[in-house]
Order: structure tokens, then C-alpha cells, then sequence
């Protein structure tokens, strides 16, 4: 889970707004909408004020953090609808974090999220999309036609997700990253699931694919590194995850891997011999944060980064 806030998005410094602001520096910032644990503002009556802003068509980005204040079970959809309902003042919206929420105010697992479909019609100039937290989250079935970045951020990623954004009608995604997680948390996907991707039918001017906090990394080395997919993308990611030697073997063997520019897979369960052989394979590769196996009751237990 990450434990700080934002410093920048989009090319640019994120600030907090607060409320009574009567003014803002569109060129200069981002604006950040949250709230305190005892706040009796919220985020969409702070989303109202910053859209009557004189100047607010020129926002290009939205950040939104922690919006549940005193209710821990707060999901995302009165959010959401705040931000479709003053779609018209940002029409030329680009980048949108929904969920810049960090352990201090809540676990990944625990942010409510919800059902995002309308967003995709309200904002069709979208071009950066990420999201922290995966229950209750719906992308559904949807068309964003500048969309070059989609970034999902959980501690399990329920295949219906999975499915939906590699549904996405994106022709120009160039990043996709998805944290799949682990099943404790809802992460039930499998490398089954990534078929067409791995196939290269989807999303043909993929440049990064980002398949992280993978509670099955091995299983998903294997199915990934004889794919096509790979003869198209330029830096593959797989961090966070729990890969062994097992999955490191299958990448060592796939000519197409050592083609790549750059191979990330920090946090990690290697050894020092293969990770010596992967760090000689071609790409920049990222070994760093190499992880021990732990023992409990006779069991072996490899943990991903990121799970509750």
C-alpha cells in the first residue's frame, strides 16, 4: 500500500483544494479534493465550489483522495456522480486519479469504490486513468478513444475487472497495469485470463505491460513469455509479485524477453545465481528488494507487496 499522498501527476505539482478557495492556478497545479476523518465537508461539495471556479473548463486533471470521512464503509459513487454531474465545466479533463489514498487513512483493500461506467461517456478526452482500490469497483463495458494510460491499483483485482479492461475499446493505450493481488482480498483472476493479451489481439500500440502484485507470478511468467504480445512491448512489470526461480526460468528462455528495454520485477523471490543471470539478459532489469521465504506450521509462505 502507499504510504504518501502525491507529489505531482500529470506533468504537474497536485495541491490540496480547500474550501472557500476563490481562485486557482489551472496552468500551474492539480487540484486535490479530500477530507478530513472528522470533516463535515465532502468531496463533491468541494468539487462544486472548485467547478464554479471562473477559469475551471481550463482543468486538463483531477486528483481525488480520501473521501469517506467518518463512515468507513463510504464508497466512491457519490464521488463519481459529482464528477459527471459537472462534466460540462471540465471538458478537457485528461487525467483522473480516483483513490490518492494511503495507508494512514485507510488499507487498499478497504477503499469502496464503485461502479465507474459513467465516467467514460462524461470525459471522452481522457487519456490517463487510475484508480486505488478494487471492492465494489466496476469499470463496465466502455469506449475511450484517447485513453493511453490505465492504471489499477488493489490488493486483489476481481476477474470481472480483469475482464473489463482488457474489454476497454482503446486503440491508443500505450501503459497498462493492473495489480492483481491476491485471492484473500478478492484477486480470483488467472493467466487463462489474459489469453487475448497474451495473443496480442488487444490494444495494438501497447508499450508497457504492467502485471503486478501477482500472487501467481510464476504461472503468469510461464504464460507470458513465449507470447506474442511481447514482440510488441518494450518494458514488461512484473513487481510486487511473489516470482521464484521457477518463473525466472521461463523469462531467461524467451528470446523476446531479452529484447525488451526494461524488466521490472523488484520485490521478488530469487536467488542470487538466477538473479545474476537475469541482470546479464539484455534488458535494464529491476532485482531490487529481493524478498526470504517465510515458514509457519511446516508451510512456506511467499507474500506480494500489497494485499490488505
Amino acid at each position: 500500500m502507499p504510504y504518501e499522498n502525491l507529489t505531482t501527476f500529470f506533468g504537474k505539482p497536485v495541491e490540496d483544494f480547500q474550501s472557500g478557495m476563490e481562485s486557482w492556478d489551472f496552468e500551474r497545479a492539480v487540484p486535490r479534493f479530500r477530507v478530513e476523518y472528522d470533516s463535515e465537508d465532502s468531496v463533491p461539495a468541494m468539487l462544486g465550489s472548485y467547478a464554479a471556479l471562473p477559469g475551471a473548463e481550463a482543468t486538463d486533471a483531477l486528483v481525488i483522495g480520501y473521501w469517506q470521512g467518518d463512515d468507513s464503509e463510504g464508497t466512491s459513487q457519490a464521488v463519481v456522480e459529482a464528477l459527471v454531474s459537472y462534466a460540462e465545466r471540465f471538458p478537457n479533463l485528461r487525467a483522473l486519479f480516483l483513490g490518492d489514498i494511503i495507508s494512514e487513512e485507510n488499507e487498499i483493500s478497504w477503499i469502496n469504490q464503485s461502479d465507474l461506467s459513467a465516467l467514460w461517456p462524461a470525459f471522452p478526452q481522457l487519456e490517463h486513468m487510475q484508480v486505488r482500490g478494487a471492492t465494489g469497483l466496476a469499470l463496465g463495458r466502455f469506449e475511450a478513444p484517447r485513453l493511453t494510460a490505465l492504471i489499477i491499483e488493489s490488493g486483489g483485482l476481481p476477474r470481472r475487472v480483469v475482464q473489463e479492461a482488457l474489454a476497454a475499446g482503446a486503440p491508443e493505450l500505450r501503459h497498462l497495469e493492473l495489480w492483481l493481488g491476491t485471492d484473500e482480498y478478492g484477486g480470483d483472476s488467472t493467466p487463462k485470463d489474459f489469453a487475448d493479451l497474451f495473443a496480442g489481439r488487444l490494444f495494438p500500440k501497447l508499450n508497457t505491460l504492467a502485471l503486478r502484485d501477482c500472487a501467481y507470478a510464476d504461472d503468469l511468467a510461464a504464460a507470458v513469455a513465449t507470447a506474442p504480445v511481447l514482440e510488441r512491448v518494450s518494458t514488461l512489470d512484473f513487481s510486487l509479485g511473489n516470482l521464484t526461480d521457477a518463473g525466472a526460468e521461463a523469462l531467461l528462455a524467451a528470446p523476446a524477453v531479452a529484447k525488451l528495454s526494461r524488466l521490472d520485477l523488484h520485490h521478488h523471490f530469487l536467488t542470487e545465481a538466477t538473479m545474476t543471470r537475469l541482470a546479464g539478459l539484455g534488458p535494464v532489469v529491476d532485482l531490487s528488494e529481493q524478498q526470504k521465504p517465510e515458514e509457519y506450521a511446516g508451510e512456506i509462505y511467499r507474500d506480494i507487496a500489497v494485499s490488505e
